[in-house]
């Protein structure tokens, strides 16, 4: 399949077929968070040379659900016996990693294509593949909060779920369009907002929201 048919989820990825299901295994995508290779070592088998995925050592349910705890979306997969393929999540979440990146949950289009239901985000400034994270932030010594201070944006949003838009401005921040409920690190709401731009070059001083410092440092994309 040419790189124009084949999904951008999919695109540069490794695909391992099973049984079962079929796992899709993006290293670019993946920030090391080690759910597959703790949650399944039977299936992810880590520092071992030749193939490394095995799909049908683990009962295809519980291997979907270990899959869908991949913040990165680094993995997914295809359910092949007729079983549930992962769906939207009822909740659209951005959630503020420590010194990390934002971790989003939605039904997750960049620039119009879908991406699949997870993946994490940079924010500071430093990912060689932005606007994913490539871990980067602990090389680059990032630091800030997951424990931001609760906005005034808090009121319940009639509908929570929905497509969710991303759209990284050129030199600029993260602009993300749709229902969405921007959580700390552990859980608190800090806003719900239709539409958030927020900062990706690490320095705005009232993260996780833009404020302009990208055009005082000089910040390129």
């Amino acid at each position: 399949m040419s790189d124009a048919a084949t999904p951008p989820s999919e695109q540069g990825a490794e695909i391992v077929e099973g049984e079962k299901l079929a796992l899709t295994f993006n290293a670019k995508r993946c920030i090391h968070a080690r759910f597959c290779v703790t949650g399944a070592p039977g299936v992810f088998l880590a520092n071992v040379e030749g193939p490394w995925i095995h799909p049908d050592a683990m009962d295809a349910e519980e291997l979907a659900a270990i899959a869908r705890e991949c913040p990165s979306g680094a993995i997914q997969y295809r359910r092949k016996d007729g079983g549930q393929e992962e769906r939207a999540p009822p909740v659209n979440l951005i959630s503020i990693r420590e010194a990390g990146p934002y971790a989003l949950r939605g039904d997750l289009k960049l620039d119009g294509a879908p991406i699949g239901y997870r993946a994490t985000l940079c924010r500071c400034g430093a990912s060689k593949n932005k606007p994913y994270c490539d871990g980067a932030h602990h090389e680059a010594g990032f630091a800030a909060t997951g424990e931001p201070p609760t906005g005034d944006k808090t009121d319940m949003l009639a509908v929570r779920d929905g497509p969710v838009e991303i759209a990284p401005q050129a030199d600029g921040p993260l602009m993300l369009k749709g229902n969405l409920e921007i959580v700390s690190g552990t859980g608190r709401v800090v806003a719900r907002v239709e539409k958030a731009f927020l900062c990706r070059c690490g320095q705005s001083a009232n993260k996780p929201f833009c404020d302009g410092a990208h055009k005082k440092i000089g910040f390129k994309t």
